[in-house]
């Protein structure tokens, strides 16, 4: 542009006022539309994607975030990160979120109005089932605190202490994923928990990364978290729960109807679903589905 409006100069000492003026405006449109291109192309540059993920995502997620902005320097990341259940609240409540990604395949029906009426009670509709996919897939495992001596070696033995009452056992809210997983654990075990909540035998943690606090600190005798949590707490499970006891553990991840940066969304969770994410989240313990 600038050796275009130098030559543009020395056309104008050689041809006139007349050349002048008609090179001025050439060279004015011609800067106006530069100006336009460059206004457009750092609009283009300033997306910031607002994705909602449940907790055991975080060092994953973040991980992936970093490597996606290296490759996509135009796209900037704004994670959520918290229990399922609070997420969908504060997605059902209006908070902006261009991708949810679920823990459990509950919270996601329930925005989701091609899901059964039997979980979507509400009639909501904030996922772009088109866009929904089932992500991931983790574990449910028993963790106990570092040099534990109670003898909680398995699932087994957690019930025989949960009968006994002698131990404080950790385990999600209801609302939870991680809580409702373990909800149907103790009911594998015909465990009440309702009375074990009463005779002061468990204690609850309002997400997984709360569960795995409380074990890692040595608060309780042992906690229901993730595979993935306990890799990134540095503990060692115990004992993992099969299908029978729990069920399969499932990320669903979608895209919502009112996401800012639809789009963008979009291809970020493309990009999830490859090689080079998926090693990331294996590295911790997720699996692909």
């Amino acid at each position: 542009m600038n050796d275009h409006c130098i030559s543009r100069r020395s056309f104008l000492t050689a041809a006139g006022m007349a050349g002048a003026a008609a090179a001025l405006t050439a060279c004015g449109g011609a800067a106006s539309s530069a100006a336009s291109s460059v206004a457009s192309s750092e609009a283009a540059q300033s997306v910031e994607l607002i994705v909602f993920a449940a907790a055991s995502l975080t060092e994953t997620l973040n991980a992936i975030g970093e490597s996606y902005t290296a490759e996509h320097p135009e796209v900037t990341f704004r994670f959520n990160f918290d229990s399922s259940g609070t997420l969908k609240t504060q997605i059902q409540e209006g908070a902006d979120c261009d991708l949810f990604i679920s823990a459990g395949q509950k919270q996601m029906n329930q925005l989701d109005i091609t899901a059964s009426a039997d979980v979507n009670k509400d009639g909501l509709d904030f996922v772009d089932a088109d866009s929904r996919v089932n992500l991931l897939e983790n574990k449910v495992v028993l963790c106990v605190p570092e040099g534990s001596d109670k003898g909680i070696d398995s699932f087994d033995a957690l019930a025989e202490h949960l009968k006994a009452q002698d131990i404080l056992f950790c385990m999600g809210n209801s609302d939870v994923p991680v809580g409702q997983y373990t909800q149907k654990i103790l009911a594998y075990y015909q465990l009440d928990e309702t009375a074990l909540a009463a005779a002061g035998v468990i204690t609850y943690g309002s997400n997984v990364k709360e569960v795995t606090t409380q074990v890692t600190e040595g608060s309780v005798d042992a906690g229901v978290v993730y595979c993935t949590d306990a890799y990134s707490a540095g503990l060692t499970p115990v004992d993992e729960a099969t299908k029978e006891m729990c069920g399969q553990v499932i990320y669903p991840a979608a895209v919502l109807k009112a996401a800012p940066n639809a789009e963008t969304a979009k291809e970020f969770l493309a990009y999830l679903q490859t090689d080079k994410a998926m090693t990331v989240f294996e590295g911790v313990g997720f699996s692909a589905v």
